[in-house]
């Protein structure tokens, strides 16, 4: 099994990325997915969450209206497209399949003036 996330990097307040999470190793179509992301200092924390078919999603009260989680079972990647970003948001983004049992190596955003 592996997961390897793409698409972080530095973005100022306001702005955008798209986080990509390429999996192998699995039947993708199978798995619900999530992101977490761990920001400097604290616990790792549930970002975003799709069921296997993409039917069912959920969010972080604090990512509600501005992260979108999305999946493409063909491509067996599954995305993060962040908007509005703030400072807060800043963190290392990782996604797990569940059981929570792999996860990737992470990939940094950073949201600073």
């Amino acid at each position: 099994v592996q997961l390897v996330e793409s698409g972080g990097g530095l973005v100022q307040p306001g702005g955008s990325l798209r986080l990509s999470c390429a999996a192998s190793g699995f039947t993708f179509s199978r798995y619900d997915m999530s992101w977490y992301r761990q920001p400097p200092g604290k616990a790792r924390e549930l970002v975003a969450f799709i069921s296997y078919s993409g039917s069912r999603t959920n969010y972080a009260d604090s990512v509600k209206g501005r992260f979108t989680i999305s999946r493409d079972n063909a491509k067996n990647t599954v995305y993060l497209q962040m908007n509005s970003l703030k400072p807060e948001d800043t963190a290392v983004y990782y996604c797990t399949r569940a059981p929570l049992d792999y996860w990737g190596q992470g990939t940094q955003v950073t949201v600073s003036s």
